[in-house]
């Protein structure tokens, strides 16, 4: 969400932190505001509510100048999205910070900072930190001693970037759980939150590791690992082509957003866990108080979101204990809802234009000021700027970043993130987690975006499975629990792409009706998890083979599912059971992309079907 650029140059900077922020944009924010050391050695500082362009006009109404400066746009979460809350703060005239992030024991430093004479002027836990550096300064003189010696009091996630006017040589920044890269010049240095922002002006980056503390100068960097040691950073240099609008060395923008899953994924979660615990001011500065009122949840969404929805209905109810009910936007909005009591309206949506899920939003508002409507609105939304998340009380902005294939892949993933992250968080308020599973699950999800790339290693093994598919024309996909939802996706992205007939159930309904479909034609996928539902299911897989079907099974290397005669059998890495809705929907989509290709279909652009569906 929140966006950060630094510079410091033998010429003025204002223009490139102006522009860099333009370019963070897509990222959501509610605020925008820039500090830069001027000519005459002040720190001088713009700040304004809103738009990027009401910051620009500011700086046309009264021009700043200087050779070292940071910029940020904010998305509010302790303290209303106003002038004051916005960044940079400072500390007296000398000292400035941006950050992004949660600093989860604001309240304590706050309280240590007023005892020591500092006087607070915004609601934000970022103003905590400038006044700590303020203090460190006035022991060490030194403002990269001050930041080293200032870490170790930060409980939580943040990135952070620093000028002073006493030492106008540099600019300092630190990184834990939130990103922060270095952009290489010619006697000039850069920082950012993403590369993206910096791409007018180099092409030659250094990301900072966790923990890593950077003093940048106009013609040196120096680091230090979350040890205090120094150390040195890989330099990484984009070409043009390295841009999301670009498919590189992918054939098509589909497979190329499958293999950026896993970092989109750890970009969903940075600034949104802290070491054992989900930070629930991500979702906003009221959340907390909001979600201790909650009692149900009603989820609103259409196709890819829908199924992300139906995953995070199982979740809530099984681990936050909260009755969750999920319906898809174009049905939800034409009929009379019965709206239970303190419920929280959730949308999902990747461009948060979707004409049925905005309707059923405005309806549900408008049900809102009524006695016994919703409770307030949550987005979970990949665009910042779109008409769902500016009309949501509440946002939680997943960071898949654009997505150009029509058929979601990247957005799918991020969503379930997202969603995961919103059920520990209304458990943790509520006190519906059990000990110990919030702790275990933040573990857990830092593991992922490992563990997807070990699912993506598997892209050969799936390429020949697809050959199966070769000459089929109808395809059934099987789940039980929450890998039904999953399953529903992966028949989603088969028909979607490829044109192949394709249903999901779930696999307990198969002598319920779908059994007189299977045949040796029919193909039938199936993800099978190790989990309590496992032995049930290869009951099911014996239904199929006892009628000749074909099985494809994606299943967990620990499940006890062999290879046989008709039985085409993928291991899976183990994974916990609660994020395995994640993973196994990798495979389904490589799945779907490689039978795509061999029938030959427009993988990226299939016929009939729009990326963002904005009317009804």
């Amino acid at each position: 969400m929140c966006g950060i650029v630094g510079a410091i140059a033998e010429r003025n900077i204002t223009a490139i932190l102006l522009e860099g922020l333009k370019r963070l944009e897509y990222r959501g924010y509610d605020s925008a505001g820039v500090a830069v050391l001027d000519e005459a050695g002040r720190l001088q500082r713009r700040r304004r509510s809103g738009k990027v362009a009401e910051l620009e006009q500011a700086l046309k109404d009264e021009p700043l100048a200087g050779r070292l400066g940071i910029a940020h746009t904010r998305w509010a979460t302790h303290g209303a999205p106003c002038e004051r809350n916005a960044h940079p703060h400072f500390s007296g005239d000398g000292l400035a910070v941006v950050h992004n992030g949660i600093i989860e024991n604001h309240e304590e430093l706050r309280t240590r900072l007023k005892g020591l004479g500092y006087a607070f002027v915004s609601d934000t836990d970022t103003e905590v930190i400038v006044h700590l550096l303020h203090h460190k300064l006035k022991e060490t003189g030194d403002l990269t001693t001050a930041l080293k010696a200032a870490v170790p009091e930060l409980h939580g996630a943040y990135g952070l970037a620093v000028i002073s006017a006493d030492q106008p040589d540099r600019l300092v920044a630190t990184r834990s759980g939130s990103p922060l890269v270095i952009g290489l010049g010619i006697g000039e240095n850069f920082l950012a939150s993403d590369q993206l922002a910096l791409r007018q002006v180099t092409d030659r980056f250094v990301y900072l590791e966790e923990g890593d503390i950077a003093e940048i100068r106009r013609d040196r960097i120096s680091l230090w690992d979350n040890a205090g040691q120094p150390v040195q950073r890989e330099t990484v240099q984009y070409h043009e082509g390295a841009e999301a609008a670009d498919k590189g060395e992918y054939r098509h923008f589909m497979l190329k957003e499958i293999y950026e899953q896993p970092k989109v994924v750890q970009r969903t979660l940075e600034g949104r866990i802290g070491q054992e615990q989900v930070l629930v001011q991500a979702f906003g500065p009221q959340a907390a108080d909001l979600f201790a009122k909650v009692k149900n949840v009603q989820i609103v969404a259409c196709g890819t979101s829908y199924h992300a929805g139906m995953v995070a209905r199982y979740w809530l109810e099984a681990l936050a204990g909260i009755p969750c009910q999920i319906e898809v936007a174009s049905e939800f909005r034409y009929r009379k809802v019965v709206v239970q009591p303190d419920s929280l309206f959730v949308t999902i949506s990747q461009s948060g234009e979707t004409a049925d899920t905005l309707a059923a939003l405005r309806n549900a508002k408008a049900r809102s000021r009524e006695e016994g409507g919703y409770l307030a609105s949550l987005a979970i939304c990949n665009v910042g700027t779109s008409s769902l998340v500016r009309e949501s009380d509440l946002c939680l902005l997943t960071q898949a970043g654009p997505e150009i294939g029509v058929a979601s892949t990247k957005a799918f993933t991020t969503q379930l993130v997202a969603l995961l992250l919103l059920t520990l968080a209304l458990g943790k308020v509520r006190g519906g987690l059990e000990e110990g599973v919030e702790a275990e699950l933040v573990e857990e999800l830092r593991r992922l975006p490992t563990r997807l790339g070990e699912a993506l290693a598997m892209d050969k093994t799936v390429e020949k499975v697809a050959e199966l598919f070769a000459e089929k024309h109808h395809t059934l996909f099987l789940g039980r629990g929450a890998q039904y939802p999953v399953a529903m996706e992966g028949a989603l992205k088969l028909k979607e792409i490829s044109y192949i007939h394709a249903e999901a159930y779930p696999a307990g309904e198969l002598k319920h009706g779908p059994l007189a479909l299977v045949d040796a034609d029919m193909p039938v996928v199936t993800v099978a998890p190790n989990n309590e539902l496992v032995e049930k299911l290869k009951s099911n897989l014996q239904e199929v083979r006892a009628r000749g079907g074909e099985l494809i099974v994606f299943a967990d290397e620990e499940a006890g599912i062999e290879n046989g005669e008709g039985t085409h059998l993928v291991n899976m890495p183990h994974i916990h059971d609660v994020l395995a809705p994640i993973l196994y929907t990798l495979p389904l989509q490589l799945l779907s992309y490689y039978v795509a290709v061999l029938k030959g279909t427009d993988v990226d652009q299939p016929r009939n079907l729009a990326k963002s569906v904005t009317v009804e």
